[in-house]
């Protein structure tokens, strides 16, 4: 697994597929947003659903 450094989405490959940016495997934890909504989704900044990674 790696993250984007821009968008921090978790993704397979070495682009991510949502913002085209730069990936890695150095990264801590993971949150899943279901709901943009949610306070935890807010404070990170996050506006679409998926996996994240905490820390990039």
């Amino acid at each position: 697994m790696r993250a984007c450094t821009q968008c921090r989405r978790i993704v397979k490959g070495t682009k991510c597929p949502v913002c085209q940016g730069e990936t890695t495997r150095n990264f801590q934890g993971i949150v899943v947003i279901f709901d943009t909504e949610s306070e935890i989704a807010k404070k990170l900044g996050i506006t679409a659903p998926g996996k994240y990674a905490i820390r990039v």
